[in-house]
């Protein structure tokens, strides 16, 4: 067997991390650049689709060369900042980061400007043109969207006032966790790590982790409460001032996808969850509690809990994905080979896993804590579903690259799919059977459950934030309201803290990240009950489905590629009953067991 660093390799990307000359001179190119694109959006006129076609080209290829690259140093200033919270230089970088991000936003407002006063017949016939049809569908959703933000000096001045107001709320919440710290057992222990032992299969531990973290929250509570609401007063003003009162629109826009379809997939859930409430309540008696704690909900069936060294975890994923795409497997050999994976349990790191694109290298980074249980190697196998959906990408257009969330999640989700079901189909006992298929359905829960409570807490916290600050208790308030509701009263015990430990509230690049994960997880059975039936001839269909996930609205892909109506809940429920078979089949497993 191989054995594989667990520290990932920036350097071949560039060399001396966040000290690197070649990333100074990078950036330095890249200003240059911004400059020089700034100046030709500016000059350029398009009064017609003929007279300007060409000119119009030259812009938008700078524009794509720019693009890459203002992704490729957003990509490292991330995996910097994640690998050692304490690196003052990084911090630098990420300012310079905002900075030229605000620059690119400015330039891209400017630009949409450009294309609005291009009248309906001539863009229309600008778009079926050979050169600009192929990334015709970003084009036009651009315009579509410019139509609806504010003229261009006012817009120009939001991106401007974002970088030392809105995203900097959003870097001083990940400073401020970066720096906390939770004794456990006498050793210093990061969020991250700490979070870690949530998985434990003695309840004391959990017990005890939980109770650390929560005071940890508590006593940052204030600070947090100021970021949450400052970061989502700050979007609600730019709503306001655009005329958007729904204050859904931005992350449906931003997900490519319609109020209806988000309907549909929460009515779909919450008709069916009854199953999933009977599965926590025989979780409960079989570790022998009245009733689950929030932090029981993770936690394994057995005290001996089985785990994979990092080398074990990496062959047993690339032997799954060979049965289902030899390309899947031969990338995800290349990405530990390479290095390509930051995954060692140590203290300094940021907690939770990403994975990142670096479009210009045509390489990813993927960061996690890696302990060896079963929720780590579904986690890594997640996190290669989306390295893999890039890889797919990287000869495409870059602006058509730029695939949504939900999509993102549905390639993440469909490869951890293939390791959690081999996984319990591998299971040589059958305690090791029923541990391995809990993991799984607790993975339902999550996107069900979980993720349901976080959607409700933010659709609430953000109308009561339109009439002013919203204060911790509140905030605790809606937070187990909200858990309440998502769980059907099925818990004994909720966190009303997990608003502030909860990364995704505080990420400044779109509100409500949330919801794109559960429709990932049931878009990606749709898939994979589709892969199933055809085998490894789907291979190629799977790679074409995702290269189409960055130009076209999720209910077309679906519908292309599926043939299916995402607006109708039927599709939803039916995804739904492939996961509750896995609660079913963990029932009838342990009826007999919880009856004694």
């Amino acid at each position: 067997m191989n054995t594989y660093n667990q520290r990932w390799d920036l350097d071949s990307i560039f060399p001396g991390g966040s000290e690197s000359k070649e990333l100074r001179n990078y950036v330095q190119e890249t200003e240059r650049l911004l400059e020089r694109l700034d100046k030709e959006v500016v000059d350029f006129q398009l009064p017609s689709y003929q007279s300007g076609i060409g000119t119009m080209m030259e812009v938008v290829d700078l524009l794509q060369s720019v693009t890459k690259r203002i992704r490729e140093i957003g990509a490292f200033v991330s995996c910097l900042t994640a690998q050692n919270v304490k690196d003052v230089k990084a911090k630098e970088w990420l300012a310079k980061r905002s900075q030229l991000g605000a620059q690119y936003g400015n330039i891209l407002t400017k630009l949409d400007q450009k294309f609005i006063q291009v009248d309906e017949d001539s863009w229309s016939r600008l778009l079926q043109q050979e050169m600009v049809a192929p990334i015709a569908f970003v084009l036009d959703e651009r315009r579509g969207r410019a139509k609806e933000k504010l003229p261009l000096e006012q817009e120009s001045l939001i991106n401007d006032l974002s970088v030392d107001g809105y995203h900097s709320w959003g870097q001083m919440y990940n400073s401020m966790v970066g720096k906390m710290t939770i004794d456990f057992q006498g050793k210093e222990l990061s969020v991250g790590q700490a979070s870690n032992k949530l998985s434990s299969s003695n309840r004391e531990v959990r017990k005890e982790v939980a109770g650390k973290l929560k005071e940890a929250w508590r006593g940052q509570s204030d600070l947090f409460t100021e970021t949450i609401n400052h970061l989502a007063g700050f979007r609600l003003q730019t709503y306001k001032h655009r005329g958007w009162k729904n204050v859904l629109k931005e992350p449906l826009d931003f997900n490519r996808m319609s109020g209806k379809t988000l309907d549909a997939m929460w009515t779909a859930i919450t008709k069916h969850k009854d199953t999933y409430k009977t599965y926590l309540q025989r979780k409960a008696d079989l570790l022998g509690l009245d009733k689950l704690s929030m932090y029981d909900v993770g936690a394994p069936l057995e005290e001996t809990e089985q785990t994979m060294s990092y080398d074990e975890g990496a062959a047993f994923i690339v032997e799954q994905f060979r049965k289902f795409s030899p390309k899947m497997a031969d990338f995800a050999k290349m990405a530990f080979e390479n290095r390509w994976i930051e995954a060692e349990d140590r203290s300094g790191k940021r907690p939770g896993g990403f994975c990142t694109s670096f479009p210009d290298s045509k390489q990813t980074r993927i960061f996690m804590t890696y302990s060896g249980t079963a929720s780590n190697v579904a986690t890594l196998a997640h996190e290669l579903g989306h390295a893999y959906h890039q890889h797919v990408m990287n000869d495409l257009p870059i602006l058509n690259q730029g695939y949504a969330m939900n999509v993102a999640e549905t390639a993440s989700t469909f490869a951890e799919m293939i390791v959690a079901d081999a996984a319990v189909k591998n299971a040589k006992t059958e305690a090791e059977k029923l541990s391995l298929l809990e993991d799984k359905v607790q993975r339902s829960v999550a996107f069900f459950m979980n993720i349901h409570a976080r959607f409700l807490f933010e659709i609430r916290f953000y109308e009561e934030r339109k009439q002013g600050m919203v204060p911790t208790d509140r905030l605790n308030e809606m937070m187990v309201d909200a858990q309440k509701e998502a769980y059907q009263e099925a818990l004994g015990e909720y966190d009303p803290y997990f608003w502030a430990s909860k990364l995704h509230f505080h990420i400044t690049g779109v509100p409500f990240y949330n919801f794109p994960y559960t429709f990932g997880y049931l878009f990606s059975l749709g898939i994979y009950a589709k892969a199933a039936k055809e085998g490894k001839g789907f291979e190629d269909k799977y790679s074409s489905l995702l290269q189409d996930t960055g130009k076209m609205r999720v209910e077309d892909l679906a519908m292309k590629h599926l043939g299916v109506d995402l607006e109708e809940e039927e599709f939803w429920e039916d995804a739904f009953k492939l996961c509750t078979a896995d609660v079913e089949e963990f029932l009838s497993l342990t009826e007999a067991a919880a009856s004694n």
